[in-house]
């Protein structure tokens, strides 16, 4: 996950002390949540900006506490957006599911297929199971 600036550059954690701009680490995006700058509190786009760049400034990045899902939502906590300073890891995810959009339709496959493919062989591995 990562946020982009005001100028459509996007910001995004690929490891400790490592910010990449534009080439995120897990590949292109496949899906976006387009956030209005009007719910900054601030000076529009300079305060989004400042927010951005705070959020990613020499911080350590680990997997499971302080990665780039925590370092979206500290921006969007600097900048105050929507006037909410809760942002977190949790409500961030669940916010970009409903709100987000997928970039195209293989987008969309590249972001479900496998889920459902694991799923359908879980079922199956169950089903056989309780078959026997």
């Amino acid at each position: 996950m990562g946020i982009c600036t005001s100028a459509g550059v996007i910001r995004d954690f690929a490891g400790s002390y490592l910010v990449s701009e534009d080439n995120m680490a897990f590949g292109r995006p496949t899906k976006y949540w387009k956030l209005d700058v009007d719910k900054v509190c601030g000076t529009g786009s300079a305060a989004w900006d400042k927010a951005v760049h705070d959020a990613y400034k020499c911080r350590p990045h680990n997997l499971c506490c302080d990665n780039c899902h925590s370092h979206v939502a500290l921006a969007l906590n600097l900048m105050r957006y929507d006037n909410r300073t809760s942002w977190n890891m949790v409500n961030l995810c669940l916010r970009s599911l409903i709100h987000g959009k997928h970039v195209s339709c293989v987008s969309f496959l590249k972001t479900w297929l496998p889920f459902l493919m694991l799923t359908g062989a879980l079922v199956t591995f169950i089903l056989t199971l309780n078959l026997h």
